[in-house]
């Protein structure tokens, strides 16, 4: 699964890697600080192809979404906060993802992502309970991850229909097996799409399940590593670049040298 990651990058970037027509300068809350630390439930950055009139042909867009997908006939949006992560397996089968799996599918940009190992020899934490070891997993030459995702609206009934809060944007990450090393770690990662297949994920047009489901193909193996990090991560007060930053060995929780 993927329940943390970062995105550090700003909307000249975000709008420069992906070509983006259209963002809201204007609109405050589309503009997101860098955060090391993204837990489900706060705004990401999502790249995604809508038409921006009645009518209109397609523009890619960049929008700040909530995370944790809300199907339109949730009673509740706390629903979403269940809803971070999609089986890719599944994703186009199940009710609360299929109509979005079909024509609303978007981009997650991300600096890496956040996992935590159980050591064989874990120590008691806090309450008796396992502590597991934190790892950041990334591109290896440095550049940005881009998750498989898909988003939905949601009508919040209880506002009018001129209120700028009557609608909710929430999206979810799509996840697929790990690769082999990094199953090591945890057995499923998000599905990181190359920029061959973007266009083709981002066309609302593109109906056909089969071959929605043709493009979500993880990249191979060997693009990405792990290290592990501070366990100052578990806790989403804290937010900097250093969250990111190795572990010294010495205070590694287990030093599995297989792992390392």
């Amino acid at each position: 699964m993927c329940g943390r990651y970062a995105s550090s990058q700003q909307p000249d970037d975000l709008i420069e890697l992906f070509e983006i027509e259209k963002f809201d300068r204007s609109d405050p809350d589309q503009t997101l600080p860098p955060d090391w630390n993204i837990a489900p439930t706060k705004n990401v950055y999502a790249v995604l192809e809508r038409a921006a009139a009645a009518e209109g042909p397609p523009v890619r867009q960049l929008r700040a979404l909530r995370w944790g997908l809300v199907p339109s006939w949730a009673k509740s949006p706390d629903m979403g906060a269940k809803m971070i992560n999609a089986r890719s397996e599944t994703v186009f089968e199940k009710p609360a993802y299929r109509k979005a799996f079909a024509s609303r599918r978007c981009l997650l940009p991300a600096d890496g992502y956040y996992e935590w190992y159980t050591p064989e020899t874990a120590p008691d934490g806090p309450k008796g309970k396992v502590r597991k070891q934190p790892f950041w997993i990334h591109h290896t030459d440095g550049s940005p991850l881009v998750f498989a995702g898909l988003y939905e609206w949601w009508r919040d009934r209880t506002r009018p229909d001129d209120d700028p809060l009557a609608w909710l944007w929430t999206c979810t990450i799509i996840t697929t097996d790990a690769e082999p090393e990094l199953a090591r770690i945890h057995p499923r990662m998000p599905l990181v799409l190359e920029p061959d297949r973007w266009d083709a994920w981002l066309d609302p047009k593109l109906g056909d399940t089969e071959q929605a489901r043709a493009l979500l193909t993880a990249p191979d193996p060997g693009l990405m590593q792990a290290h592990p990090v501070s366990l100052e991560v578990n806790s989403v007060k804290n937010n900097s670049p250093h969250l990111v930053d190795p572990l010294p060995p010495e205070e590694v929780l287990e030093a599995d040298a297989t792992l390392f």
